[in-house]
């Protein structure tokens, strides 16, 4: 079957683009699969712990082999990754940068299974990291694999196919083909060529319409805005978008100094830095299980149901729960981040910006600055300020924010806010986070 695949893509007189869509095809196949595959086990354990807390609340006394269990784990995350540690550590992307470089190689079919084991290791026990990471690094290898496996190609080809990849690993992961694409773009390759457009999106769209098998048509976090802003609440995020700015910096600044930070546990190795945050884990979860993980029904819950009438009257005590559930997001995310385990930041990003929405929500609401049915409005527009800033990455978290909420009705404040997020970390001297976590690992 690779032999008359290969003879195909070779036939005499098919021009290299077509080839080179063919191949992407099959990259966005497989990575689809295997990041559906991934993206079901990790919903499915997400949920099965909102049982399972409230269940050892109740039966303290199973806490015992939980926590044994929980050992295991860690352990065995220390036998995955070790051999590969500098490779696998985090969510990947930097690596990847690497390689398009030519800083670093990766031996794909390592870091593939070990990635798919090891991110499923760390985040299903509800661990503060995003399954994107994970996914895009996986996406990467398939393409890596194939280009040199299956098809052959020559060095510029292959890193063609290891581009595919990566925008099909992020399109599965969201169900977002156009911001996967973008991603690549302005993350990884920094420049817009046609050809790696085109070929990225054809994988991107063909791994989304593989997740769409798993899980349906609909946005992987639907919040449609039923309510468009009033320009009178303009002027007041423009105050959101610096405040936002700020917090960026602070993101991108202590993500870097969690190397130093860890450096201090000399009495633990550090292949097994995840004992730290799988045990702290476990009190967060059996005080509110619904914060775990990435975490996509966290937002769902601030902006739906109970949490969302509250916070449209302007509940002040809701106020001081979202500032809780802030802080620890934010402490927690650096605490898992920093353990070296795979696990991306995409999600827990989103999950602040939303956090801080509905903080700035909830504020502009009590001061009659904000109608009370433009909630929802703010909370996804700090989402996407809040990524676009830390990312550096404007056009993508637009795009990917878009998407993933099914609506573009709000496109110009959530360029307006992101626009000055963006400005005011760059002032302070923030960068692209991934260049500056590859600068860190590597060197260059």
């Amino acid at each position: 079957m690779n032999h008359e695949i290969y003879l195909i893509l070779r036939r005499p007189g098919q021009s290299r683009l077509v080839r080179n869509l063919l191949a992407a095809i099959c990259v966005g196949l497989i990575t689809g699969l295997i990041v559906g595959c991934f993206r079901w086990i990790i919903d499915q354990t997400l949920r099965g712990l909102a049982i399972i807390y409230p269940y050892l609340n109740h039966h303290p006394i199973y806490l015992i082999p939980y926590i044994i269990v929980t050992f295991i784990i860690c352990w065995i995350l220390g036998k995955v990754i070790q051999p590969e540690l500098q490779n696998l550590v985090g969510s990947g992307v930097p690596q990847i940068e690497a390689v398009m470089l030519d800083i670093n190689q990766l031996p794909w079919w390592s870091i593939l299974w070990r990635k798919f084991i090891g991110g499923l290791l760390a985040i299903c026990p509800g661990l503060f990291l995003g399954r994107e990471g994970p996914c895009i690094e996986m996406g990467a290898m398939v393409g890596q694999g194939l280009s040199t496996k299956v098809f052959h190609l020559n060095k510029e080809d292959q890193r063609l196919l290891l581009s595919c990849g990566v925008a099909a690993g992020l399109s599965a992961a969201f169900s977002a083909p156009i911001a996967g694409t973008l991603f690549l773009l302005e993350e990884i390759t920094f420049q817009f060529k046609a050809k790696t457009a085109v070929t990225a999106l054809a994988s991107a769209i063909v791994a989304d319409l593989v997740t769409i098998i798993f899980f349906g048509t609909k946005p992987c976090l639907y919040l449609p805005m039923k309510d468009l802003l009033p320009t009178s609440a303009y002027f007041p995020l423009i105050g959101v978008g610096i405040i936002l700015g700020l917090f960026a910096y602070l993101y991108q600044y202590v993500i870097l100094t969690l190397p130093s930070l860890y450096g201090h546990l000399k009495f633990i190795p550090r292949h097994y830095h995840s004992i730290v945050p799988l045990l702290l884990v476990i009190p967060i979860g059996l005080w509110q299980p619904i914060i775990l993980g990435g975490s996509h029904d966290l937002i769902n819950h601030l902006v739906k149901g109970d949490f969302a009438q509250l916070a449209t009257a302007g509940s002040m005590s809701l106020l001081s729960l979202a500032m809780v559930m802030l802080i620890i997001r934010f402490i927690f995310s650096m605490v898992s981040y920093g353990s070296s385990v795979p696990g991306g930041i995409f999600m827990p990003i989103l999950v602040l910006g939303a956090l801080f929405g509905v903080i700035f929500a909830i504020l502009l609401i009590q001061w009659h600055l904000l109608p009370a049915a433009n909630y929802i409005n703010v909370v996804i527009i700090c989402m996407t300020a809040y990524f676009g800033a830390i990312e550096k990455a404007p056009f993508t978290a637009v795009t990917l924010l878009t998407e993933m909420v099914g609506s573009v009705e709000q496109i110009f404040p959530m360029l307006l806010v992101t626009f000055i997020a963006y400005v005011v970390n760059d002032w302070l001297g923030g960068r692209p986070i991934y260049s500056a976590l590859r600068q860190q690992i590597y060197g260059k």
